[in-house]
């Protein structure tokens, strides 16, 4: 299984692109940065470059960005486009296979609160206690 088209869901940024390679070939509904389906935001893109470009898809944004959240011309973007977005929070960065397993333990976990959450913006950061909303 891969991603497929007209079924994406999730965006994965390059901050965790190992995850999202390998969430993009386990799900038809996430791809990433540098994915044949979405052209419009090639490996490198920075963070305001490809904010647009996923709130249009309407698309959930998973991403490992440390600073995401005290960056002040991404946090207006967040808030203007009513971005949607799973931080994988956390004190130290982990292999791409925990968080891997992080991501997969939490998925249902995930998809409800993305469900009673809605249209955005939010921001929800996982980490190994589960998720938690954050404000934008």
């Amino acid at each position: 299984m891969s991603a497929v088209a007209g079924q994406e869901r999730f965006f994965v940024d390059e901050s965790a692109l190992g995850l999202g390679k390998a969430l993009a070939i386990a799900r038809k509904d996430v791809i990433h940065t540098g994915h044949g389906l979405i052209p419009e935001i090639p490996l490198g893109t920075l963070d305001p470059d490809w904010m647009s470009a996923v709130a249009a898809r309407d698309l959930i944004v998973i991403a490992r960005d440390r600073h995401i959240r005290t960056k002040p011309v991404e946090l207006r973007a967040y808030q203007a486009l009513g971005l949607r977005a799973l931080w994988l929070a956390g004190k130290r960065d982990l292999s791409t296979w925990d968080y891997l397993r992080l991501v997969v333990r939490q998925w249902d976990q995930i998809e409800d609160r993305a469900r009673t959450l809605g249209s955005g913006p939010w921001f929800v950061a996982l980490g190994e206690s589960g998720l938690r909303e954050l404000t934008v």
